[in-house]
This record gives structure tokens, sequence and C-alpha cells, in this order.
């Protein structure tokens, strides 16, 4: 697969081509949280959309944490290690999030210990991941969002597969001190090392969305396209009776989806017109054009699909997720 970023620095589309192509590693800013007790299995199910009840050793999910008027109040995923239970959440939105929690800690015997000093997590996305692996003794042979403990360089390390169908992820938890140095034996096996602007790239062209900024207070569900976060089977948790009331009714009134701009570029926040009227928003757009084109991310009114958009003085159309036709 070729890769042109016309118009921005030539490290990002190294790094770019790197994560699509080759094989990238990264610092994932997110935090891990150890859930224990005899009623963590059943505490958690009532707390998120997912079914953690079910959810096999050796496996995860991704789930949204709801208010009981079913709007998004984060994401996490979890993981089942058989004697306890990991959720791991972005950094930004962990501790409000375990703050709102725990208080519905009550009479269950639920222990949460942050883990995240004793440990960091390093990202390894790309089709020759496998291959950067193998170089340095790692067997990276593990279903989608499956989780193992492995040995490595006399180290106990976390071994973790993504849940990225379209581009090859895994992650690797490490203790803390020795980090830079897993990090630097990725890298000198043949993985680049990408920044943070290249990743907000790599993410918008995956169409994922981010809460806090294409997930805001008031985001439903099934607003997001993020189905993987909803279990209709598991029984009750917060929010479920209005996700519930969404499915029954058939659809909502607006979806998350891609932009290609012509024109100016265009920043979050810009709200998008349709008929002289306002019927969407971009919520994430690209630092830097790629192949010549302004990609974003946002929400549109169904209706107003097919029809002639602008963003201010640029011209929107609305594509479906993720831009999988940008490098065809």
């Amino acid at each position: 697969m070729q890769v042109v970023a016309s118009q921005a620095p030539a490290t990002s589309r190294n790094e770019l081509t790197a994560l699509l192509a080759g094989c990238a590693t990264y610092r994932v800013n997110r935090a891990l949280f150890s859930i224990a007790g005899r009623d963590r299995t059943r505490w958690l199910n009532g707390m998120v959309s997912n079914n953690i009840r079910d959810l096999a050793p050796g496996k995860g999910v991704y789930a949204f944490v709801l208010n009981p008027q079913g709007h998004v109040l984060g994401d996490l995923y979890v993981f089942n290690r058989g004697e306890s239970l990991v959720a791991e959440i972005e950094r930004d939105q962990a501790q409000a999030l375990l703050q709102g929690l725990r208080r519905y800690i009550i009479m269950d015997k639920v222990e949460i210990e942050d883990l995240s000093g004793e440990f960091e997590v390093i990202g390894i996305t790309g089709p020759r991941s496998t291959e950067v692996f193998a170089s340095v003794g790692l067997n990276a042979d593990l279903p989608s969002l499956g989780i193992a403990k492995v040995e490595w360089s006399g180290l106990a390390v976390t071994l973790v597969r993504g849940d990225n169908t379209q581009y090859l992820s895994y992650e690797l938890w490490v203790p803390a001190p020795s980090a830079e140095t897993a990090l630097a034996r990725l890298i000198d096996a043949g993985a680049e090392e990408v920044g943070s602007e290249t990743l907000e790239t790599f993410r918008i062209l995956c169409g994922i969305p981010k809460v806090g900024q294409d997930i805001r207070e008031r985001t439903l569900p099934q607003e997001t396209g993020q189905d993987r976060a909803l279990n209709f089977n598991k029984g009750c948790y917060i929010g479920q009776e209005i996700v519930e009331r969404i499915r029954a009714r058939g659809a909502v009134h607006r979806m998350f989806i891609g932009f290609q701009i012509e024109g100016p570029p265009t920043a979050a926040g810009t709200k998008i017109q349709g008929e002289g009227k306002d019927v969407g928003e971009i919520t994430s757009a690209m630092a830097h054009p790629l192949k010549g084109k302004q990609l974003a991310l946002g929400y549109l009114r169904k209706e107003s699909l097919g029809k002639e958009l602008t963003a201010g003085e640029a011209n929107v159309r609305a594509v479906t997720l993720p831009f999988t036709d940008i490098f065809s």
C-alpha cells in the first residue's frame, strides 16, 4: 500500500506509512485498573453496556458507561484475567469515570486498584507487527481482544490483541521501569516510533470516535456507530432503558460519519449546513491533507445524506467510515 501525505512533514509521512503498511510503535495514554472481589463480575456487568457476565478468561470487550438518561459518560475496555478483571481507560477520563462507578459500590465485595504507576502501555500497529514480535521472541497468536501473560527477556508482560478490524494492532503492558527498554527493543527490531499527531490522523482514518472530542456529554450510544460496545441480551445496567427504547424506535436522528472537505481547512466545532440550516458538526479534523484531501469526523442528520453540504466556505461530502478508499 503506497501512502502519500501531501503538504505534511516527511516524518509524518514515514510514521503513517509504518502504521498502514509496516510496523509502528508508540506509548498509549491509557490507565489500567484491577477490579477484584467476589462481586466484581456482577457489579461491573450492571455498570457498563456490554456483557461482562459471560466474558471468558483471556478475553476482553469494549463498552460504554452511561448515565441514567442513556448519554455516554465514557468508554473502556474490560479484560477477564481469571482472578480479576482489568479495566483500560484513557487517562483523560479515567479518574472521573472511576469516581462515578465507585459511587455504586454499596454492599458489593469489589476492590478497585489503580495499576497506572506499575505498568505502562505500549502500542504496536501494522501488518508487520507479528514479524517484529517474532524477531524479539514474542508469540502474537491471539484472537481479537485476547489477552495473555508472557515472559519476555526476563520480564512478566501482558500481550493484548486489539480490535481494529482493518489494521493489525497489539498492546504490551510493561512494568513501568522497563518501558523505555521495551520500546527501544521494538524500534531496534524494525518498528517505527510514531508521535501523537500521526496517531490522531490514523484515528480519523479508522473512523474511531474519541470521548471528550467526538463523544460528548449528551451523545447517545447508537449515534456513535459503535455497535460493538452494546449487548442487548445481558440484563439490566445503567442507561439500558434508553438504549432499548432507541432500538425499539429503530433509529436515532443523527449519525457519526466521515467528511471530505474541499476548500479552506475546517476545525472541530464547525457547523455543517444543508439547505440553509445547521444539519451537522465537525468534531475532529486532520492537521494535514492526505493525497490532497482534507478529512474529518463528525455528526450529520440522516435526512441530509446525499445532499449538498457546506462548512463555512468549504464544500463538504459525507462518506462512510472508515476512509478505506483514501489510499486506493
